[in-house]
């Protein structure tokens, strides 16, 4: 083989094996993404320490992390005056203590979802750090759920807190002992706690300083201190699809680790319910004042004014001008102004008397001056001016088909007069030749927007109301067009009925039928003890039923008040909705013998 052959060879060989590798680079892929949350590899002090004397925290973790929203998510337990400052330093996390800690004292750190690794994201899911300044690491623990007292739905960002002084006032004036806040399903775990005695409440905190000193706070109480002890220390209790197993494994937060199907529904079960309510207004002033139309004035006090004053005027201005309407409950004014002289004033100076009570606590009737501006609607160039509409009728009637003993309902949105029957027919026309019934109104006693239409109306028969043009008037002049309406009565065979047999009931029960959202209350029946209670003419739908344990016998939920050592009145929901077919009997049988009950999937859970 020639040299020049040889090296012509070798070039060959270096070209191929450089083509080769250059087909052979690729971009890389990156490997699978992360899914694992931080670990926790090193504490100082170390988890669970006792005798510990410093002022800070460090946790150090695998990997750098970052910290979301870390002045929200951090709960120290016991809480102090001034929230740690929490940095972090590489790969650690540090919290530094300003107040000094208490001696003998069990503290634990719940980070809850705070801590999260810096690429994607994974959470370190509620990680919990404890320390004792003592000898002693406390280690018992307190469960419950909280839920609101009306309604037993799920609060969101409320807190449990346990205080060892047994004083009323110790809510209300001191930081709690203990603290912990709930779950999305109101479950609440305190754990490291010390034996003894002690009151439990819960608070949905309006100006976060962990003090109940606002009335207008929902707030729950135990009637009784509870009791902690070994005897009565925490076990998991579990609903639903959850199962625990005897042994847990542990997670780094020093807590059970619950192995569950991300489909289930965790809803855990504590010993202390906690019942949410918000107190019922004591102090008597006027709530609002507003002019929502420019012929519409409203005025609100904050509780009915009962025997005493509530009234209005215009100075200078007849009461011919003005029509002044009164709620159910005597607490809400509703003046129509019906003189355009005055409602076309952008501002009014009105007088008002109403009982107040003053800084002292005494109620007195107090005059105000309270002057109401109208700001009309903006227009623009281009608006094009309207022809005035005429006066709207409505009614309560669904395609002309009236209940047994149902009432006809015709009403407007402003002040009606009487109808002008000389405008208005009723005819039967069961038979060929029609037959003018006699019919008469009467006028709502609450409220000048609405008028009943009463004539014996015959389930078997149809009828026509007939109402020419202008037949209704309000008093700004607007008037009606013709109306012509088909009615007729349905069989009371047409529709539904509902019974429930009550067993284990004791006292004044208020059986409540609600609509699937709990918006509209379709009817309810008082009873007392055992019995059944039936609920007919019911079209068909979906429905739900709830129970009030009526203790004062009032007919009415009673909320509570905590100065009077008063909890809210009991509620209990029946165990699912019911769903009520077409001309269909349902008789159900519901044991109320347990309240506070109302099934996890009938409630509201945020994600």
């Amino acid at each position: 083989m020639s040299k020049s052959f040889q090296v012509r060879l070798n070039i060959f060989i270096l070209i191929f094996l450089l083509l080769s590798s250059c087909a052979k680079i690729g971009r890389p892929t990156g490997g699978p993404r992360d899914k694992e949350p931080p670990i926790v590899v090193e504490t100082v002090p170390p988890y669970g320490a006792t005798g510990y004397s410093g002022y800070k925290v460090e946790i150090k973790l695998n990997e750098y992390v970052a910290l979301d929203n870390i002045n929200e998510n951090l709960l120290v337990s016991p809480p102090s005056k001034k929230k740690p400052k929490v940095w972090l330093k590489g790969k650690s996390v540090i919290a530094e203590f300003e107040d000094d800690f208490k001696d003998s004292t069990t503290y634990l750190l719940n980070f809850q979802d705070a801590i999260k690794d810096l690429n994607e994201g994974n959470i370190l899911e509620d990680y919990q750090f404890v320390f004792s300044t003592g000898d002693v690491l406390d280690s018992l623990s307190v469960t419950g759920n909280v839920f609101f007292a009306d309604n037993l739905e799920i609060p969101e960002k409320v807190f449990v807190l346990m205080h060892r002084n047994l004083a009323d006032s110790s809510v209300k004036k001191q930081m709690s002992d203990y603290i912990a806040l709930i779950d999305r399903f109101g479950y609440f775990r305190i754990d490291n706690v010390r034996p003894g005695k002690y009151n439990l409440y819960a608070l949905l905190d309006a100006d976060n300083n962990k003090t109940y000193n606002l009335k207008t706070e929902a707030f729950a109480f135990l009637e009784s201190p509870i009791e902690v002890n070994a005897d009565s220390n925490w076990m998991p209790i579990i609903k639903d699809t959850v199962t625990v197993k005897k042994a847990l494994p542990v997670k780094s937060s020093g807590k059970p680790e619950l192995k569950i199907n991300p489909k289930d529904t965790i809803a855990l079960s504590g010993k202390n319910k906690l019942m949410l309510f918000t107190e019922a207004p004591t102090d008597r002033y006027l709530k609002s004042s507003e002019r929502k139309l420019k012929y519409q004035l409203e005025y609100v006090l904050s509780l009915p004014p009962d025997t005493m004053e509530f009234s209005f005027n215009i100075p200078e201005t007849d009461s011919s001008s003005y029509l002044v309407e009164r709620s159910l409950m005597k607490d809400t004014l509703l003046v129509w102004l019906t003189d355009t002289a005055i409602y076309n004033q952008n501002q009014l100076t009105t007088y008002l008397r109403y009982p107040a009570t003053d800084t002292a606590g005494v109620v007195e009737i107090r005059t105000d001056t309270v002057a109401l501006r109208y700001v009309p609607p903006k227009t623009t160039k281009s608006s094009v001016v309207k022809k005035p509409e005429s006066l709207l009728i409505a009614n309560n009637m669904i395609a002309g088909a009236v209940k047994p003993g149902q009432r006809i309902v015709f009403r407007a949105e402003t002040p009606l007069h009487e109808p002008d029957t000389s405008l208005i027919k009723l005819y039967d026309l069961t038979k060929k030749d029609t037959i003018i019934v006699p019919f008469a109104f009467k006028r709502d006693s609450l409220t000048s927007k609405r008028f009943y239409l009463d004539f014996n109306i015959l389930p078997d028969k149809k009828y026509l109301f007939v109402a020419d043009s202008g037949a209704f008037t309000n008093y700004f002049g607007e008037c009606s067009d013709s109306i012509g309406i088909k009615i007729s009565q349905k069989p009371i065979d047409a529709y539904s009925k509902l019974i429930f047999s009550i067993k284990n009931g004791e006292g004044n029960m208020i059986v409540q039928l609600l609509d699937k959202s709990e918006k509209t209350l379709i009817r309810q029946s008082s009873r007392i003890g055992d019995g059944k209670v039936e609920f007919p003419l019911l079209e068909p739908g979906t429905y739900r039923a709830k129970i009030i344990y009526d203790t004062n016998g009032d007919g009415l939920w009673t909320t509570g008040d905590f100065t009077k050592a008063r909890v809210p009145e009991a509620v209990t929901y029946y165990p699912k909705e019911i769903e009520v077919k077409a001309k269909f009997e349902l008789d159900q049988d519901w044991d109320v013998g347990l309240k506070y009950e109302k099934d996890m999937k009938m409630r509201s859970i945020k994600k």
